[in-house]
Order: structure tokens, then C-alpha cells, then sequence
């Protein structure tokens, strides 16, 4: 197919996605599941799972080889714009108080899970048939149990403020945690690439890098004023292609030392200027988030084939890893919740937060698959865990809220509106 093909099929595509993401998440917002969700289901339901399963001819026509990596690319600027903006909407000020649980939070929702995913692969996974055959047990059994520590941080921020829950504690405690939670993940993700191609170059990039990163954003901090002064007296047309090439520099430099293109974007966010041509900006940028996004969850989707779950070793696997997963997260975090002191009603809502994988997890999965670290199968399988945590986290925390009114004799106001107040 040549570049003057792509363009048109890149077209259309882009319109089935989007419409077909709109009604999705229009279905599922009537049983109270945030937009993002109804994304990662649409790009399934577009993928062999159930398109390709209906209509194998309408898919690869509308989906060809050529066009997927095109599909990815695009996707890539979605979700860079996405956590960019999720960074600059993330309040750093509301981590104060929350720092000791939090971490105790993080190192057990990365500890933990990571330790049963590894007992899980060594337990039963040459069994199963959903390991590459040329990849060693270790960087498998590693791969998965730092793919069940993944937390959906851009999901998480997303409930957070679609369900008003910025202001309160564990919303706080959920969002710092979960920060942490994903920044180590990527870490040790990097430390599996570096076993399985036998060096420790990777990950000593991904370590040097992070605090490379961390010195440019302290450096960007101490010029906000002065950025924030120059761009109030700059044209506003001149400023979105400065930030765009700014937050695309920062992307690039996160995937070149293996921490990834939305952990350089989120930093970005987090410490970037404010001034009223600034944040008018940033805020002509969201778009771009919101129509390219649902590309990767599409993209992802083509990768996922259910089918391949057909079998009763592979379907137990994929049990094995949800139940794992649930265990891993919702109860590690939970119990250091209560450890730090947390009371119940703030640790159960911080265990249901943390135990979302989403987007988080589909990206870590589409690079172990293109590593050859991650076979067809088990793919699929790691998106249903991502599925199930990540649609279970709105029903939990309204089933707790649930659970709180009827035993406080409230029946209408909820304990995390209450909180908040």
C-alpha cells in the first residue's frame, strides 16, 4: 500500500474509530463507566475479538498491516497531549499529609503484585502454552508481575475528578500513590528489557535518565515566573507550536531512556508555567487528547484476539492472572492503608482506585509484545485483567458508598461528597 493509499484509509478509519468509541462510551456512561473505558472497549470490539470474528473482511479492509503502525504513531500523540494535560491538571499541593501512607501504599501495590505474578508464571505457566518459546521463564515471570503492579494513573485521575473526588483524602492518597506506583513500574519494566537483551544498559539509561528528567523539570520550575511573564507578552498563535515542541522533546528524551513518552509528558505537565496565555493554550492542546487517544485503545484492540482464550489452560491462566491481580493491588493497598492508619472507609476506596489497570497496562503490554517478550495469547489475556480491573473500580467505589450510607443512615449524600466538604 503506498503513502497516497494510507491517507484515505487512514481517513476512514479514524471516523469508524471515533464513532464507534462514541457510542461505546455512550453505552457504558448509563452503568457509570468514565469515557476511557468505553475507548479501550471500542478498540476490542473494532479488533479479531469481535469485528474481525463477524466480519473478517470489513475489518482488515477498514484495519490493513500497512495502516497499524500509522494507527500507533498518531495514537502515541493522543496519548502524549492526554497525560500532559492530566499532568497540569494534577495539584501537587493536595500530596501534603498524605506522603508516609502514600508510599507505604505504592511499595506494596508494586511489592506485591510483581511477587504474584512470578509465582503464578513458575507455577503454571509452561502449562498454559501462553509463554514465548524463546524467551527465558525469569524475564516472563518478571514481565507479568510488573504488568499486574501497572495502575491506570491517567484512569485513576480521570474518576477521581469525573466523580468530584480531587478534594478528598484518599483521592489525594489514590493520585500520589498511583504516581509513584507507575514511575517504578516503568522502572522495573525497563530492568526486565535489560535482562532479556542481557544487559544492564537499559536500565542504568532508564535510572540516569529518570534523574536527568527530574533536574530539567527542577530547572523549569525555577523559570516559571519568568516563562509565564515572556509568554504573556508573545503572539498566542506563536505559543502552541513552542509547547508542542516542547512537550514532544520531553517525550522523546522519556522514551529514549526507557521510561516512555507519557511519564516525560505527565512531568511536563506538572511543572509547566502558568499565565492566562499559557493555560489558554494548554487548553486548545486538550483536543488533540481526546480525538487521537481512542487510536491507541483501537490499535491495542487489533492486538487482542479473545479467541486465543478458547482453550481451557489458557482460560484458567487468564482467571489465575485477574484473581492474582485483584488480590495483588485492591488487597496490598488496602491492608497498607490500614497499616499507615488509614481508617476503612478511606483504605477500601483507595484499594478499589489503585486496582485499575487500563491504559497504564495496555501500553507496558504493547511493548512487551513488540519486544517478542509477550505472545498473542497472553496479550489477550493481560488486556482482560486490564478490562476487569478497570470497569470493576466505578461499581466498587459505589457499592462502598453504598455500603457507607445505609449504614450511617444517609440516604442520599455520599461519605466522599461528605468528605469533600
Amino acid at each position: 500500500m503506498s503513502a497516497t493509499d494510507l491517507a484515505p484509509a487512514f481517513f476512514l478509519a479514524v471516523v469508524v474509530i471515533l464513532v464507534v468509541c462514541r457510542a461505546v462510551s455512550r453505552l457504558l456512561h448509563l452503568v457509570g463507566q468514565p469515557p476511557v473505558v468505553g475507548e479501550m472497549l471500542a478498540g476490542v470490539v473494532l479488533g479479531p475479538s469481535v469485528l474481525g470474528a463477524l466480519l473478517p473482511g470489513v475489518e482488515t479492509g477498514l484495519f490493513p498491516q500497512e495502516l497499524r503502525p500509522v494507527l500507533y504513531v498518531v495514537g502515541q500523540i493522543g496519548l502524549v497531549a492526554f497525560m500532559f494535560h492530566v499532568g497540569w491538571d494534577f495539584r501537587v499541593d493536595r500530596l501534603r499529609g498524605v506522603a508516609r501512607p502514600a508510599g507505604l501504599v505504592s511499595a506494596a501495590g508494586v511489592l506485591v503484585p510483581v511477587a504474584l505474578g512470578v509465582v503464578l508464571i513458575v507455577a503454571v505457566g509452561e502449562r498454559t502454552g501462553t509463554l514465548a518459546p524463546d524467551v527465558p521463564m525469569a524475564v516472563s515471570a518478571l514481565f507479568v508481575g510488573v504488568a499486574l503492579a501497572v495502575t491506570a494513573f491517567p484512569m485513576l485521575a480521570r474518576i477521581i475528578a469525573e466523580r468530584g473526588l480531587t478534594g478528598t483524602r484518599f483521592g489525594s492518597l489514590s493520585l500520589g500513590a498511583g504516581a509513584v506506583d507507575d514511575a517504578v513500574a516503568w522502572v522495573l519494566l525497563a530492568g526486565v528489557f535489560s535482562i532479556a537483551g542481557g544487559s544492564a544498559g537499559l536500565v542504568s539509561v532508564a535510572v540516569a535518565g529518570g534523574f536527568g528528567l527530574i533536574a530539567v523539570m527542577a530547572v523549569v520550575v525555577r523559570l516559571r515566573g519568568r516563562t509565564a511573564s515572556l509568554a504573556d507578552r508573545a503572539a498566542p498563535e506563536s505559543l502552541l507550536p513552542v509547547l508542542v515542541g516542547v512537550l514532544f522533546l520531553v517525550a522523546w528524551y522519556a522514551d529514549e531512556i526507557g521510561l516512555y513518552a507519557v511519564f516525560g509528558a505527565f512531568s511536563l505537565g506538572l511543572v509547566f508555567p502558568r499565565s492566562r496565555q499559557l493555560d489558554h493554550t494548554v487548553e486548545t492542546l486538550k483536543p488533540v487528547g481526546t480525538v487521537f487517544l481512542p487510536l491507541f485503545f483501537t490499535y491495542s484492540g487489533l492486538n487482542t484476539d479473545f479467541t486465543l482464550l478458547g482453550s481451557g489452560p489458557v482460560l484458567l491462566f487468564t482467571a489465575g492472572c485477574v484473581v492474582v491481580a485483584v488480590a495483588g493491588k485492591f488487597g496490598a493497598c488496602w491492608l497498607a492503608a490500614r497499616v499507615a492508619g488509614e481508617p476503612n472507609r478511606v483504605a477500601l476506596r483507595v484499594g478499589a482506585l489503585m486496582n485499575a489497570r487500563g491504559l497504564m497496562q495496555l501500553i507496558a503490554l504493547n511493548l512487551g509484545l513488540a519486544a517478542g517478550i509477550v505472545t498473542q495469547a497472553m496479550f489477550s489475556a493481560l488486556v482482560v485483567v486490564a478490562i476487569v480491573t478497570t470497569v470493576m473500580a466505578t461499581p466498587l467505589l459505589a457499592l462502598i458508598d453504598r455500603r457507607e450510607r445505609t449504614r450511617d443512615g444517609e440516604p442520599r449524600r455520599t461519605v466522599a461528597a461528605a468528605e469533600a466538604h
